[in-house]
């Protein structure tokens, strides 16, 4: 049986703050940026979640290097913290933790929440920890009220906005279905999306067909056009999705192909002198590196 090879010393320790290197300057806009804000109101709150990750001590500074944590090592400077928990890396230094991390998404963070709450947690003291408006909680811990749990599978993974919740909610659990595997097809989960998507929504498929929908222009006609085109869109789409490999392919081996015959002076000469337009598509070709 194959050893793996612990990355970290099994137990955090606490070292002193002017005893950790920091690996990179920080941006000097650091201290404005919500994410900072956020993560300084979190320690606030609730202290340290996650420990600092440095390097072993070096035997001559006597210091740690620090891989992972810039931004909370600053928070923990500014709020006048002398010491921290840190873990211990075993691994080379050069490891790069963040390109490792998985990140929350707006289905997990719902549920955690929820969880938070109702073990006891008020909704004011996770928006002081989270440094949001209390209205941005309530609408994280209400986010799949109303929305089948196809649609929540859909997105489990994905991060959009909560408002997206409150666009979905108006239709009815097929049409929510539908519109989910659409916004994620075209890898778009925007609010504005999803509100045109509504709008092109058959009166049938609303939760509540009997309120008008708030929609530039509001004629049917036009209406009916847009949900016309967004299945064609969508079919388009598949479609483009299904042949993509193979187009991909085609590309490469076209591109190798007419890249050895531009090679050839003598034909390059010949076209340029006979097929200028030719030749310049063919350079183009030769330039292309995805179907993008």
């Amino acid at each position: 049986m194959t050893s793996v090879t612990m990355g970290f010393l099994p137990s955090p320790m606490m070292v002193t703050i002017d005893k950790i290197l920091p690996s990179h300057k920080p941006s000097g806009t650091l201290a404005a940026s919500a994410k900072f804000k956020q993560i300084r109101s979190s320690i606030v709150e609730i202290g340290l979640i996650e420990p600092l990750i440095v390097t072993p001590v070096d035997p001559v500074s006597g210091q740690h290097v620090l891989l992972d944590g810039h931004v909370r090592l600053i928070a923990l400077v500014e709020l006048g913290v002398k010491e921290v928990a840190c873990l211990i890396a075993t691994d080379d230094e050069a490891y790069t933790y963040n390109n490792r991390v998985n990140r929350l998404s707006t289905v997990q963070e719902h549920f955690m929440i929820r969880r938070a709450i109702d073990n006891g947690v008020s909704a004011e003291r996770l928006a002081n920890a989270l440094s949001v408006d209390i209205s941005q909680i309530n609408k994280k811990f209400n986010l799949l009220e109303g929305i089948c749990p196809e649609v929540a599978e859909i997105l489990k993974d994905r991060q959009f906005s909560a408002e997206l919740s409150r666009v979905l909610r108006k239709m009815k659990p097929l049409r929510q279905v539908e519109c989910a595997e659409l916004m994620v097809s075209a890898n778009n989960l925007s609010v504005i999306y999803a509100t045109a998507l509504l709008a092109t929504t058959p009166a049938t498929m609303l939760v509540d067909p009997k309120v008008p929908k708030k929609v530039t222009p509001a004629n049917q006609e036009q209406l009916a056009r847009m949900e016309r085109e967004m299945g064609s869109v969508q079919a388009l789409y598949r479609l483009a999705e299904q042949t993509y490999g193979e187009d991909v392919l085609s590309l490469m081996l076209v591109r190798g192909y007419l890249k050895k015959l531009l090679e050839n002076a003598q034909v390059t000469k010949y076209l340029r002198q006979r097929a200028a337009d030719v030749l310049e598509q063919f350079v183009a070709i030769v330039a292309t590196e995805s179907l993008e």
